[in-house]
């Protein structure tokens, strides 16, 4: 069986926007508790390239990147989901999960705010297509805030679904950029309701989950989610990823400050994937 990537930096751990409360404080030695999965793999992430930043952002937002300290993790978080979109749409790891210590998913062509600097999961895609034509995405976001930045870049590629659970209801005209409320509702039912059908109908090559744990019970983003609630979710879309595109599944961590919710939700995450 192709390895799990796991992608982590040691910065990500240190002072950076996602990281002021210290909410990966725990890691690296966290990841001792998965040394006894064979098909774990520990990737550093490596630095993303300016070439490419440039290919999805404007000159200005990547100097405001350059001056900003607190974006300093910017540009290892952005390679390292890179990296991982790369070597498992190529067949070298079965799936990925990516440790950040900035985030993405509120960072345009030219602005981010919301802890975020540059956009790595559309890097990511921009990357892809450079190296293989067209390829085909679905994103799944289930940050507790509304992926405007991701929504932006995205907003008239046909071929990336991008599916945002968030606070208000919407959908395009042509059925790619869908937002449904979770106000009301089963959180992991607009996954498997909602979102799964639809990204089993646009067949992706790959499929992107932006997860938050800013969702948790006591976090800022608070909608009353749990690490059940995570594990259940991860479990959907591994089943829906090996479904529709061989297995190729990349998460990447989102919004959240909470340390122990961190540990236990990216861990949990985590043994999700690895399971056979």
């Amino acid at each position: 069986m192709l390895p799990t990537g796991v992608f982590y930096h040691p910065s990500f751990s240190k002072r950076s926007y996602l990281t002021l409360g210290l909410r990966l404080k725990d890691f690296p030695r966290a990841f001792d508790e998965l040394a006894g999965y064979p098909n774990f793999r520990l990737i550093t992430c490596p630095r993303v390239s300016e070439e490419l930043v440039l290919k999805v952002h404007s000159p200005s937002l990547v100097e405001k990147v350059k001056m900003d300290p607190l974006c300093a993790t910017a540009w290892h978080s952005a390679g390292g989901v890179v990296m991982a979109g790369e070597m498992v749409y190529e067949g070298r790891l079965r799936n990925a999960f990516c440790y950040v210590g900035a985030g993405g998913h509120h960072a345009g062509r030219s602005s981010s705010w919301g802890f975020c600097c540059f956009n790595d999961v559309v890097l990511s895609i921009t990357n892809l297509r450079r190296k293989h034509g067209r390829v085909r995405f679905a994103i799944l976001d289930t940050d507790a805030h509304h992926g405007d930045g991701t929504r932006e870049l995205l907003m008239d590629d046909g071929d990336s679904l991008h599916f945002c659970i968030c606070y208000r209801d919407f959908i395009s005209h042509d059925g790619t950029k869908i937002d449904v409320s979770y106000r009301g509702r089963e959180y992991v039912k607009i996954v498997e309701e909602d979102f799964v059908p639809r990204a089993a109908k646009f067949r992706p090559d790959l499929v992107f989950w932006y997860f938050g744990h800013d969702t948790h019970i006591g976090d800022y983003g608070d909608i009353g989610l749990t690490i059940k609630d995570y594990v259940e979710i991860a479990r959907v879309v591994k089943e829906l990823a090996e479904d529709v595109s061989s297995g190729k599944l990349v998460v990447v961590l989102g919004g959240g400050s909470l340390p122990e919710v961190a540990r236990e939700a990216t861990l949990a995450i985590i043994k999700e994937l690895l399971k056979a």
